[in-house]
């Protein structure tokens, strides 16, 4: 049986590792936020093509690590959409997608839930607190009504106390629309790019997919019965 001593080692060991975890996090995300602007997409689709039949695994797993590290995420749904199509690009766009979102979610969780929970007080409280009681119903919320950055609500949620399978689920499901209307809108301009054949349709239904997504948070407001969350105080 460990002494207090042993336990209080272990955990100040546990302290410093996760400690020098997020300093790297946060140097590889200023890293990629300072050379954001040299993000080449054409060169990505080269490298993509060139993989051959590990072209899909190798996308997603770049979209995954775009989302950890604050990359634009919309460029590469654009992207996925004009490689492989809008049906299996937006397969792969949203799978890439939560898996990044996802991963963003328990790095916050087990690198910084103690801390927040230890510091957070005030409006900062209530608001986590909020977030908690609704649920998945906030997560799908936020992701059919983008009303906060992709990448930075990932983390933000992850210091909240909602379940990880609540969240991965509702995160897939209300991701689909975003990701069918840019995967679609990708495809279309590699078409007409290419010049290929039924061009105004193509067109046409790539506008009125993004005109349905951007009319969602619309719909969604007259749909609910109360607000998000209530950051009033009493």
């Amino acid at each position: 049986m460990r002494s207090i001593a042993d336990r209080g080692a272990i955990a100040m060991n546990s302290r410093f590792v996760r400690i020098g975890l997020l300093l790297i996090l946060v140097a590889g995300i200023a890293v990629a936020v300072v050379y954001r602007d040299r993000f080449d997409v054409a060169a990505l689709e080269r490298w993509i093509q060139d993989a051959g039949i590990w072209a899909p695994l190798l996308f997603m797993a770049v979209y995954a690590v775009a989302a950890v590290l604050f990359l634009p995420g919309t460029l590469l749904t654009l992207a996925g959409g004009a490689l492989f199509g809008p049906v299996l690009g937006t397969l792969y766009n949203l799978t890439g997608a939560t898996i990044g979102a996802t991963l963003a979610f328990l790095i916050a969780r087990y690198l910084a839930s103690d801390w927040v929970a230890d510091k957070a007080g005030g409006r900062i409280k209530q608001l986590i607190n909020g977030v908690e009681d609704e649920g998945w119903r906030f997560v799908a919320f936020t992701r059919l009504v983008p009303l906060f950055p992709f990448n930075l609500l990932n983390y933000a949620l992850g210091l909240t106390r909602i379940k990880l399978s609540h969240y991965l689920l509702a995160t897939y499901t209300c991701m689909l629309p975003g990701a069918m209307a840019y995967s679609y809108l990708g495809y279309a301009g590699r078409e007409a790019v290419g010049g290929g054949e039924g061009l105004i349709q193509k067109v046409l239904l790539a506008l009125a997919l993004l005109a349905a997504v951007a009319f969602l948070p619309r719909l969604i407001g007259k749909l609910r019965r109360g607000p998000v969350i209530d950051t009033d105080s009493d």
